[in-house]
């Protein structure tokens, strides 16, 4: 019997810890042979779509949950994992690690790592604003933006030319200040109308108006040597609102503050639904393909077993799905973020991979407009609405 599992896994440490699993699962379970096929993000989402559309996937395939999750579990093409024999394993992950897996409360994946967005943060050139604490809510954020700019810092870092990094904050903002529930039901009806999100976009504006970006955000990138995470990294902009990855970029394209960095979630909006405990995010995970023999459940028991998971803690590949392995997290800034997705009382995708992708695409290009002040919060809201609904 021969497994067939497709995956993204082809960095270190994650190529290692994978091929290592498919190992150790063929050395236990003799007469099973775990064929991978390793793909880069691109080349692989392409192959997929070719997949899908033909109606054939393989046993085993990385998914990032949400919209595409949902398009193949409405053809068909995914198994309800609560009817296999990963039923039982489904309580061992936290709700922010499932959640992107869940289509209409039916769980078609499982979770490998799990991460979120909130501001990585530059300590040092917060103390010489005055700001001792990371904001909670959003005046104060508001309030210490202002500080580091009379300071003489640039508050914030944003790749406006590549449009996704601004959408944080208006998703953040949504989940807020409308609350999860609203966001939810506006994905299904397609009616973004909700005088929420409409406050969301004008709490974005109130803050871009405060001009707290680096000079020339709108034409910047993310991780060339003069994008965002440069800017952070190389000590020149005090804050950037980005996912776990954030560290490593920091240093790849300008060395990075070492120590002096730190980790805060995005703040709560005083008198909305929201709260500060619901992260947004993303991760990876792996859906198993409709009609996959019974060693496919099998196999995704087996790495999603503490001591394998584990290990891909441990070698730092992803942070944990589970509240067992947070301890494992080598870094103390991950290990932050690990805590507060094991605390998480609600997890939302990000939206250009939550909804499908025309809407997730408007999504990003009218936050980008709003920023760069040619939409209003109204006009934001009423182009989303109409690509959902062109969705049908």
């Amino acid at each position: 019997m021969t497994v067939d599992w497709w995956h993204i896994g082809t960095a270190e440490p994650v190529k290692s810890v994978y091929e290592q699993w498919a190992k150790d699962f063929e050395d236990q379970n003799p007469g099973v042979k775990v064929k991978i096929t390793a793909m880069e993000n691109e080349a692989f989402k392409s192959k997929m779509t070719a997949l899908t559309a033909s109606g054939d996937v393989p046993h085993i395939f990385s998914t990032w949950g949400g919209g595409v999750l949902s398009q193949q579990a409405e053809a068909g093409l995914v198994t309800d994992l609560s009817q296999t024999g990963v039923a039982d394993t489904l309580d061992t992950f936290t709700t922010a690690a499932l959640s992107p897996y869940e289509i209409d409360g039916v769980p078609y994946g499982i979770p490998v790592d799990v991460g979120m967005v909130g501001f990585w943060y530059n300590k040092a050139l917060f103390a010489d604003a005055g700001v001792n604490e990371p904001p909670t809510t959003w005046d104060e954020f508001l309030d210490t933006v202002e500080k580091l700019k009379d300071s003489g810092t640039t508050p914030l870092a944003l790749a406006g030319k590549e449009k996704w990094p601004g959408h944080y904050y208006w998703s953040y903002l949504a989940m807020r200040v409308a609350g999860l529930e609203t966001l939810e039901a506006a994905s299904e009806s397609g009616d973004f109308g909700d005088p929420g999100f409409v406050e969301a976009g004008e709490r974005l504006r109130d803050l871009a108006e405060l001009e707290p970006f680096q000079n020339g955000f709108l034409g910047a990138d993310y991780s060339t040597p003069q994008g965002q995470a440069a800017a952070v990294g190389g000590g020149k902009a005090a804050m950037e609102l980005m996912g776990q990855w954030a560290p490593q970029v920091q240093v790849d394209t300008a060395g990075g503050i070492g120590d002096d960095l730190g980790f805060f979630p995005f703040p709560e909006v005083e008198g909305g639904r929201g709260s500060i405990t619901e992260a947004f995010g993303g991760g990876n995970g792996f859906a198993m393909g409709a009609g996959a023999p019974p060693e496919a459940a099998d196999f995704l028991n087996f790495i999603s077993e503490v001591a394998q998971h584990g290990t891909f803690v441990e070698e730092g590949a992803g942070l944990p799905v589970m509240e067992e392995t947070v301890d494992l997290v080598p870094d103390e800034n991950m290990k932050a973020v690990a805590e507060a997705l094991a605390e998480a009382t609600g997890f939302q995708l990000y939206l250009d991979q939550a909804f499908p992708p025309a809407v997730g695409q408007q999504v990003n290009d009218s936050v980008a407009e709003l920023l760069a002040g040619v939409a209003t919060p109204e006009q934001v809201t009423e182009a989303i609405t109409r690509a959902a609904q062109a969705e049908g």
